[in-house]
C-alpha cells in the first residue's frame, strides 16, 4: 500500500461522523415507569378495598372511591402505561432512524414535563377538581400542559429524529409511532376545548350529545392510539430483537398498519 493510500484511508476515517445513542432518556423514563406502576397499583388495591370495606376511606373525602378511582386509571394509564411508551420509544426510534435524538434538551424536558403532570394529577384529582369525563379528568391548566409537552417536546423530537435520519427505509415500528404521536395530539386538544372560568374550573365548548360523541371519540380512542397502536409498535421491534428473526411478512405488517388506523379511529363514534 503506498504512503498516498494510507494518507488518503486516514483522512476518510477522520471525517466519518460519529454519534452515540442517548439511552439515559431512556433509562430515566424506565425508572419512572416502575416507580408509577407501584404507584397505580398501590391506588388500585386501596379502592378495591373499599368496594368490599367502604369505611377503610374514614369518611376523609379525599380517599374515598369516587376521588381515587379516576386517579388509579390515570395513574396506570398515562403514568405507568405512558412512561413504559416512552422508554421504548426513545430507545428503539435511535437505532431505527440510526441518529440519536434531535435535542438532548426537549428529550429531558419531556421527561421532567411529564412527571409534573402526573404530580399535578395525583394532587388535583384526590382534592375533586375535575371535568368529570373518562380519562380526560384534568383541568384546563394541566390539559394544556400535556398538549406542550406532548406536541411541542416530544412530537417535535420525534420527527426531527425522523427527518434526520441516517436510514432511508422506515420500519413499520416508526409508523405506528406516528400514529400515536399524531392521534393522540388531536384527540387531546379536540376533547378539551374549554372556556375557563378560574384556575382549576372550565366548561365544554360542546354540548349535550355533541359533548358525550366527542368524550367517547376521544375515550375510546385513548385505548386505540395510547394503549394499542405505540404496544404494537414496540411489539414489532422487540420481538424480533427477542427472537433473533426477522418479521415473518413485512407486507402484513403494513396491512396491518392501515388496517387498524383507518378502522380502529371510527370504532367510537
Amino acid at each position: 500500500m503506498s504512503a498516498e493510500t494510507t494518507l488518503e484511508n486516514a483522512t476518510q476515517d477522520s471525517n466519518l461522523e460519529k454519534f452515540v445513542y442517548d439511552d439515559q432518556i431512556a433509562r430515566m423514563f424506565a425508572l419512572a415507569t416502575l416507580v408509577w406502576g407501584v404507584v397505580a397499583f398501590l391506588v388500585g388495591i386501596v379502592i378495591a378495598t373499599e368496594l368490599a370495606f367502604p369505611s377503610v376511606n374514614l369518611g376523609l373525602d379525599f380517599i374515598t372511591f369516587g376521588r381515587l378511582r379516576p386517579l388509579h386509571t390515570n395513574a396506570a394509564i398515562f403514568a405507568f402505561a405512558g412512561n413504559a411508551i416512552f422508554t421504548a420509544v426513545y430507545y428503539s426510534t435511535q437505532r431505527l432512524c440510526r441518529a440519536r435524538m434531535w435535542s438532548d434538551m426537549l428529550s429531558r424536558l419531556h421527561f421532567w414535563g411529564w412527571q409534573l403532570i402526573i404530580l399535578a394529577a395525583a394532587l388535583t384529582l384526590p382534592l375533586g377538581i375535575t371535568q368529570s369525563k373518562e380519562y380526560a379528568e384534568l383541568e384546563w391548566p394541566i390539559d394544556l400542559a400535556i398538549a406542550v409537552v406532548w406536541v411541542g417536546f416530544f412530537g417535535v423530537n420525534f420527527f426531527m429524529t425522523l427527518a434526520r435520519r441516517r436510514e432511508r427505509h422506515m420500519y413499520v415500528a416508526l409508523w405506528f409511532y406516528i400514529a400515536t404521536i399524531v392521534t393522540v395530539a388531536l384527540l387531546h386538544v379536540f376533547n378539551n376545548l374549554v372556556v375557563p372560568i378560574g384556575l382549576f374550573k372550565s366548561y365544554s365548548v360542546y354540548a349535550g350529545v355533541q359533548d358525550a360523541f366527542m368524550q367517547w371519540w376521544y375515550g375510546h380512542n385513548a385505548v386505540a392510539f395510547f394503549l394499542t397502536t405505540p404496544f404494537l409498535g414496540l411489539m414489532y421491534y422487540f420481538l424480533p430483537k427477542a427472537a433473533n428473526r426477522p418479521i415473518f411478512s413485512y407486507k402484513l405488517s403494513i396491512l396491518h398498519f392501515w388496517s387498524l388506523v383507518f378502522i380502529y379511529i371510527w370504532a367510537g363514534p
